[in-house]
């Protein structure tokens, strides 16, 4: 028995997910198939988490199990010629058994992009939030420094998270520029539906001066999602990378 781990990069511009699903093309669907053509059996894969439909990623983690033993290079190169041009496996490595690709991360790098252009820009359409409004980057940073830490995030999730408990650690959040672009990265210990995009709009909205800066501690503390931002949308969100 061989147990494989992959480090994926897609594109979710046209998956409804990472996770199968009854009434869409997700990303598992289409790996799953691919690695049953490799391997000639059928394959379950695991995954470091879920992502939702149109969010992309550049480091999702993903392990299996099979029966057939072959070079990691084939996992790679092999893959890459059977899987469509939005997905491609990045590294390939031999784990052992016992490793669960969510169970045992110990902490996610998100990053999430605003474009600020004037005009709509084909280039990042895909990939970033499109916004007009002069935004108060320095605000933004100020608020975002209220995140880090352990805190309890019920307000920044989505109605429908199943998560047993909504206390997660934010090691680092930061607001950078980048001409047009507008980058924001958050790293932390684990992360509930939604949370990094709704975290993203309530500071938009800090931007937008509708919402003061000091305004993300009484959300820490009150834990009513009502009072928090919009969820941003999926396109601007980037699976970066996940630490064992």
């Amino acid at each position: 028995m061989m147990y494989v781990r992959l480090i994926v990069e897609f594109d979710g511009t046209g998956y409804a997910g990472w996770q199968r699903q009854p009434n869409g093309l997700s990303i598992q669907q289409v790996i799953e198939e691919a690695l049953a053509k490799l391997l000639q059996s059928p394959v379950r894969t695991h995954s470091s988490g879920r992502t939702d439909a149109g969010v992309h990623a550049r480091g999702m983690v993903i392990g299996f199990s099979t029966h057939k033993s072959l070079p990691l290079s084939a996992f790679r190169e092999g893959l890459n010629r059977l899987l469509p041009p939005d997905i491609a496996v990045r590294e390939a490595n031999e784990v052992d058994a016992s490793f669960h690709p969510r169970f045992d991360a110990v902490g996610k790098w998100y990053r999430y992009a605003i474009y600020r252009g004037a005009t709509r820009s084909p280039l990042h359409r895909n990939f970033s939030w499109h916004l007009r409004s002069q935004l108060e980057v320095v605000s933004m940073q100020t608020a975002a420094a209220s995140f880090v830490g352990n805190h309890d995030f019920a307000a920044f999730r989505s109605s429908g998270c199943e998560a047993k408990t909504t206390q997660r650690e934010i090691f680092s959040f930061s607001v950078t520029e980048d001409g047009d672009l507008l980058y924001l990265d958050v790293r932390g210990n684990g992360f509930l539906k939604n949370m990094v995009r709704v975290m993203v709009g309530t500071l938009v909205e800090v931007g937008l001066k509708r919402r003061p800066v000091d305004d993300i501690s009484r959300l820490l503390q009150e834990g009513d999602r009502s009072r928090a931002g919009r969820t941003a949308p999926p396109h601007g969100l980037c699976l970066m990378e996940v630490w064992y």
